[in-house]
């Protein structure tokens, strides 16, 4: 009888938060779905006649959404393979005992702490500029002619500026799954004439696999959404080059001032994050229960 009044005062509790929660997630989707079915241009705000789905049949017939798509999606990959396998290496040095160690591993998480938009202008005017630029310095110092990334490489750069604010959070939580392999283990291997390489493959891979599901289900998720470097560095150019799903619906809402197509393209850009979201999950599900 105790254990049921406790369990009640504990849902009683906890239900004005969880109320808050669902009315601060619940509302902004229903307007956004509402708006997708209607006609509506901020440039002409007094129209707002009902269009079915004919503002969904735009944005996924318009010819920069496969382009979008394509695009998150290379972000995506391209992010994750940087960002795991830089952050298994750095995480095997981190492991190493040396001298300053503890100022390595903080200069190393450093990164994962600067705003999105600040590491993007500091990359765009600080390393990327094809005039004053480190790497045009660098190019020019070994006599090859300096490119100009964001226009030559767009998609590429980005992905280097994101896997940069990304990695730090791939190291710190694989460094503290190598932290947790029994060294017994590799010991043993190592008494039994195993080499350094085969230790890794099959004792410490093995061992990080659960971490490496984590970083790829929660790195996926943000991946899918970002925005902040491509605005501040691209705008989604030369062209729709670097435009991904997130950028086409800013572009079709506050560029093209037509927020019903940029409602149905949110609602689309949800359903395709819930779907890859379910399918990790799962993912992650079965490699735990093994």
């Amino acid at each position: 009888m105790a254990t049921l009044h406790t369990r009640a005062s504990a849902r009683l509790m906890m239900s004005p938060s969880v109320i808050l929660l669902f009315i601060w997630m619940i509302v902004p989707l229903a307007m956004t779905l509402y708006f997708s079915f209607l006609s509506y241009n901020l440039l002409t705000p007094g129209a707002h006649n009902s269009v079915g789905f004919l503002n969904y049949y735009y944005f996924l017939t318009d010819p920069a959404f496969l382009m979008a798509i394509g695009n998150t999606l290379l972000i995506v990959v391209g992010v994750l393979l940087i960002t795991v396998i830089g952050g298994i290496l750095l995480a095997l040095v981190l492991d190493q005992p040396f001298w300053g160690q503890g100022i390595v591993r903080l200069l190393v998480i450093a990164p994962f702490f600067v705003m999105p938009t600040v590491s993007a202008l500091v990359w765009k005017n600080m390393f990327m500029n094809p005039v004053y630029g480190l790497f045009a310095w660098i190019a020019r110092g070994l006599g090859i002619t300096p490119i100009d990334w964001l226009a030559d490489i767009p998609l590429f750069s980005i992905i280097l500026i994101v896997a940069w604010q990304w990695l730090p959070f791939a190291t710190l939580i694989l460094l503290t799954a190598l932290q947790s392999l029994d060294g017994e283990q590799k010991e043993a291997a190592e008494m039994d004439g195993a080499g350094a390489v085969s230790r890794f493959f099959y004792i410490v891979l093995p061992h990080l696999a659960r971490a490496i599901t984590v970083v790829i289900l929660i790195q996926t998720i943000f991946l899918l959404s970002v925005f902040a470097e491509i605005l501040v560095t691209t705008n989604g150019g030369p062209g729709i080059q670097s435009t991904n799903l997130t950028y086409l619906v800013y572009a079709q809402a506050l560029l093209q001032f037509d927020v019903g197509g940029a409602s149905a393209g949110g609602i689309v850009a949800v359903i395709l994050a819930n779907i890859v979201a379910i399918f990790l999950i799962r993912l992650i599900g079965k490699n735990l229960d093994r």
